[in-house]
């Protein structure tokens, strides 16, 4: 069995802490069994690994390939999308991959899930119950509906034939109102969850269908090109051979702050006091310096180098159009060799704190248009310049002027202070080298 988890998302809904490059499934909001704060990513994986010895690989864009190193290490197998295009193109890129990159059989079970829902292990346990359907090949599709709890309108709802665990899928409904989503409660219906299960071949044989193309190269190559679609429209509502397996357990949809609140292991984060007269309000932190709450109830709190949200919880639902309005560029990235994070801007100057995990370096790299002054805080480790080696520890500077090829390799876990200076400082100034002696590619 295969599990391709979808991750994508641009990161509005619980902004300051996500963003385009940190989505909300990278904020360690959890804890796991040591205690330790954990993400949404890595408590999924954990939970899928409990239960199951599935190949897991995460189709995602390119911004976020390395939080998920960083979470994961190779634990996972990652499949890029070249730009987003919604969940059919997603879903057709990371099948072709599991045919072509991955070996896997047309017959093997593909399981498709969101990377973000809030559940327990039984939620799990039925996902992987689904290969026995698969297998047994009496619908040419499987869903994994879950049992409502209330009569919601903010999700697509599947109609059963019957109310049993398993039966025949009727119809889809779109996003209802609340007493249209009543009735449909009384007919048995689900929510939809965006769990899918299919043999792999009937998947390829969609995406030849419906794009005209085959193969992972030719549909990366046509990526931009596809429909922007989801995998709900473009097969799953098309589809008469369907059958729908029902969950009945808790399940958790952490798409907004207030929904966030319900779940994240502690009411506050980081360096925070909340006076005795606040009541039901949660607190993240995630700057140095002290945040101090008096009389706040019913609200969420969340600091960081991105901003301030300051809001009632119903209304945290609410943000996206404001969020759009006055997010900047990102301040902060988990990458797979540590962490960046912005701490001070100014016309012609950028400082960055940098942490380095031991034994990780940073890509070899140069840029056109500013020059690079690196402080050691702490750890040991190189400073490679221009093909030169230049050991350093903590307290050493090493200037790299425009045009010079750098890096930095940890041989302990090491914090440096990057000073970028120049008329014009932005991401997209970077040549990227494999070594020394290769030849250069931009990025």
């Amino acid at each position: 069995m295969n599990i391709i988890l979808l991750s994508g998302g641009s990161g509005k809904r619980l902004w300051p802490l996500s963003n385009d490059v940190q989505s909300k499934q990278f904020i360690r909001l959890f804890k796991n069994d040591d205690d330790d704060y954990e993400s949404m990513l890595q408590r999924v994986y954990r939970q899928i690994t409990s239960v199951s010895d599935a190949g897991i690989t995460i189709a995602t864009s390119r911004s976020q390939v390395s939080a998920i190193r960083n979470q994961l290490s190779d634990k996972v197998s990652i499949c890029i999308e070249p730009c987003r295009r919604d969940t059919f193109p997603a879903i057709a890129l990371a099948s072709e991959y599991l045919h072509d990159v991955k070996k896997v059989d047309r017959d093997e079970c593909v399981i498709v899930c969101p990377v973000d829902p809030y559940v327990d292990n039984s939620y799990y346990e039925c996902v992987k119950s689904l290969e026995a359907h698969v297998k047994n090949g009496d619908t040419n599709l499987t869903l994994m509906g879950i049992e409502p709890t209330y009569p919601s309108d903010k999700y697509g709802y599947i109609i059963p034939e019957k109310k049993d665990t398993v039966s025949l899928v009727r119809s889809f409904k779109e996003k209802p109102d609340k007493a249209t989503a009543a009735e449909y409660l009384k007919q048995g219906a689900l929510w939809n969850a965006g769990v899918f299960a299919f043999k792999l071949g009937y998947l390829l044989d969609k995406v030849q269908e419906i794009t005209g193309f085959s193969g992972y190269d030719k549909i990366l190559e046509k990526y931009d090109t596809l429909e922007k679609i989801s995998f709900d429209y473009a097969v799953v509502e098309k589809e008469s051979s369907i059958k729908a397996v029902r969950y009945s357990g808790d399940w958790k949809d952490v798409g907004t702050w207030n929904m966030m609140a319900e779940v994240m292991a502690d009411a506050t984060k980081g360096d925070v006091t909340l006076d005795d007269t606040c009541n039901n309000t949660q607190v993240v932190n995630e700057l140095g310096i002290p945040v101090l709450c008096m009389g706040c109830h019913d609200m969420v709190i969340a600091v960081s180098g991105d901003g301030i949200l300051v809001s009632d919880k119903e209304r945290s639902g609410y943000m996206k159009p404001y969020v759009e309005k006055i997010a900047g560029d990102v301040r902060y990235a988990e990458k797979s060799w540590g962490t960046y994070t912005v701490i001070d801007t100014e016309p012609g100057a950028m400082t960055v704190k940098i942490k380095i995990f031991a034994g990780n370096n940073m890509n070899y790299q140069s840029h056109e248009y500013r020059d690079e002054v690196w402080t050691v805080i702490s750890g040991d480790g190189r400073f490679i310049l221009d093909g030169r080696e230049i050991p350093v520890k903590p307290g050493d500077t090493v200037t790299a002027r425009a045009g010079m090829k750098h890096m930095i390799i940890a041989d302990t876990d090491m914090s440096l202070i990057e000073v970028q200076i120049g008329e014009e400082i932005s991401r997209t100034d970077k040549i990227i080298y494999e070594n020394e002696h290769c030849k250069d590619k931009k990025k």
